[in-house]
């Protein structure tokens, strides 16, 4: 039997909807960690199947760090609604994050990185985790960093 104490919890802590928090701790038999385990790797899951849908709108993220380092990224998903929702803004943040900090080279490097607040996962599974909490496809675009004296 399911508590909706601990779906409450699992859906608190992992944004999933309830039905996917149910069903989850129903296949872990009740096991909050091992749930979220399952949702992520659903999450990831969800998210290849919407990469080959068209990205059409976004946010462009600027970042600057003490004044010495300056950050654009664009980041794009499929609608102007969840542009707008926190979660898509604070994936924006943090890839401009990463990019000031690791300064990828391109694209591709940014997305193998590892993910400077959590080296347990890279670039690309959080934002696949985005990908599979919001239900739309997102990607990074082009991004540029500036540093005070580099050339």
């Amino acid at each position: 039997m399911i508590k909706v104490e601990d779906i409450k919890k699992l859906r608190e802590e992992s944004g999933a909807g309830i039905a996917d928090c149910k069903e989850a701790l129903s296949e872990s038999k009740g096991d909050i960690k091992k749930a979220k385990e399952i949702l992520k790797k659903k999450g990831l899951d969800r998210a290849n199947t919407k990469s080959d849908r068209a990205v059409k709108t976004g946010v462009i993220e600027v970042y600057s760090h003490n004044g010495k380092v300056g950050v654009l990224v664009e980041v794009l998903c499929e609608t102007d609604f969840v542009a707008k929702t926190l979660d898509f803004k604070n994936l924006a943040h943090e890839l401009a994050l990463q990019i000031a900090s690791m300064n990828p080279e391109n694209k591709e490097e940014l997305l193998k990185q590892e993910y400077i607040r959590d080296n347990s996962q890279t670039i690309e599974n959080l934002i696949k985790a985005v990908i599979g909490k919001l239900g739309e496809n997102i990607q990074v675009g082009k991004f540029s960093r500036i540093a005070l004296g580099e050339n």
